[in-house]
Parts: C-alpha cells; structure tokens; sequence
C-alpha cells in the first residue's frame, strides 16, 4: 500500500465537485511511456490479469507518481496471486509462510520516530499485517523496491514541484528489515534461528539486495525523498540508548520531524558510501 498516494487521492476528490469526473485521458500515452522508459515496470502491467487494476492508479496530473503506485499496488496482486514475490528483471522467490511465526514487526517500532507516517502505517498495532506477520514486511519492501525502480526511469516524466517521496518508502521499510534482524539477533533466539533457515535466509538475501541496487540508482536525483535521512544510515533503526550516545559523541543536533521543504533544500543520497549496516546482505555474518 502506497500510503502518500491514497491520501493525496482522497483528498483530491474531496475537493472536486460531484459532477467532476476524473481525468483519464492520458492513461494509453502513460502506458507507452511505461513500457518506453521503464520495461521493466511494464512487465508488472504485462503478468498482471486485471488490467484495470493497474490503470485505476494511473493520475493525470501527475503520471510519474501514479505509474510508480500502479506498478506498487500490483505487485502486492500478482504477490497474493502468484504466492510469491516477483523480481524486478522477471522471476519470482516463493513466499516462506513459516516466517509468519516469528516475532511481530511492531515491536521494532519504538525503535523509530514515532511521528513518521512508515512507523504509523507498517509498524502500528492493528495497522496494516505487515505490523504483525514479517511476510507481510517482506511483501512490503518488495512493493516498495519495484515502485522507486519504476520512479528512478520514469523521472523524465517528473514535473518540477510534484511529488517529492519516491524513495522514502523503500528507505522506511529497508530500515524496518534492518531494525527487525538486529533485534532478532540480540533478543529474540527461535526468530533468529528461523531467519536462517536456507530457503528464509535465500528470500530475505533476495529482496535486500534487490532493494539496495534500486535504492543506490537513485542516488544524485534531487528533490526524490523527504523522510528518507530519517531512516538511512546505519544508526537509523539502532536501539534509542545506541542511538543517543552516538548523537552525543558526535554532537549533532536533535533532528527536525518536520519534513523539509523540497524548495529549500533537495534531498540527496551519498553515493558510494554504506547506507545501511548490511544484516541481511549475502555474505552476512551469520545470516
């Protein structure tokens, strides 16, 4: 679920008259310009049965937005369909069902800003199922890889001023598994020997490194984030007493959780550097 999409819809036609209908005069053009800029975004379209269902997504007004969120939203489709989770390039790994039984992800929660719009979605008690079955955060940070893949090549169709938060999510949800499997390890021994477990460990090693390469492409694009800083980097998803004594050593100061002003100040990545501690990332060390 791509959660800035669906309230900047809603609040779309909370501001349109009743007898305004929406505009879908550009979905054949944008269609093209899927399969022209991001073929591999296409291919979701392509493998997805219900053609109206990726199409409902597709937004006139701002197209790059609303074909990275139609390729999102079916990929999370063909995953329920197909019971696994398709690979950016083609190929899918079957979902593991036994992960189902580790610990919820909602108790990583305090781990992060509780303010973020990620936390409240995907980790929030009776929020979405990706708060208590893992498989549903790893179908997450699926979604999440394939929508900034399709975001990053369908950025010539970005117009200056729309919408800023194509990485944030896969950042969010990269930071989650992060928090997750370090918490696994230090406190919870019958999840951290699940995660090794050859055909988990073969899964979750898929989708990170999937997830990373698409998150370094997007690397040097200006304006693509507004909470992504808040979870990359190695302290991201650290414990809060690891969290504060790196924050006095290095004394920074506390962190605005106010988004920043795409005008102001454009978010970058720091290319070639370590994003993330790598728990996940084949060969880690013990896992």
């Amino acid at each position: 679920m791509r959660i800035i999409f669906l309230a900047a819809a809603a609040a779309v036609l909370v501001c349109q008259p009743v007898s305004a209908a929406p505009r879908t005069e550009c979905k054949s053009q944008a269609l093209k310009d899927l399969n022209r800029l991001s073929p591999q975004g296409h291919d979701v379209y392509v493998a997805v049965t219900d053609k109206k269902f990726f199409t409902r997504w597709i937004t006139c007004d701002d197209t790059q937005l609303g074909l990275a969120t139609a390729v999102h939203e079916t990929v999370h489709l063909l995953t329920e369909e197909k019971d696994a989770f398709p690979l950016i390039g083609g190929g899918s790994v079957k979902r593991v069902h036994d992960v189902s039984r580790l610990y919820p992800p909602r108790e990583i929660a305090a781990r992060f800003n509780s303010g973020s719009t990620y936390v409240q979605t995907y980790l929030r008690p009776g929020a979405a199922s990706s708060s208590s079955d893992f498989m549903y955060l790893l179908d997450e940070l699926n979604a999440y890889t394939h929508d900034l893949n399709s975001a990053v090549k369908l950025q010539p169709l970005h117009k200056g001023g729309g919408q800023v938060d194509h990485r944030d999510g896969l950042a969010a949800l990269m930071a989650f598994m992060t928090g997750y499997v370090d918490t696994a390890k230090r406190q919870k021994p019958a999840t951290w020997q699940g995660l090794q477990r050859p055909e988990t460990k073969h899964v979750i090693q898929t989708l990170w490194n999937q997830a990373e390469t698409v998150l370094a492409s997007s690397c040097g694009i200006p304006g693509i984030g507004q909470e992504d800083r808040k979870f990359i980097g190695p302290s991201a998803s650290a414990p809060a007493s690891t969290r504060d004594q790196r924050r006095r050593r290095a004394r920074a100061p506390r962190a605005s959780t106010r988004p920043p002003n795409p005008r102001n100040r454009q978010s970058r990545m720091p290319c070639g550097t370590v994003l993330f501690s790598r728990p996940l990332r084949e060969p880690a060390p013990g896992l």
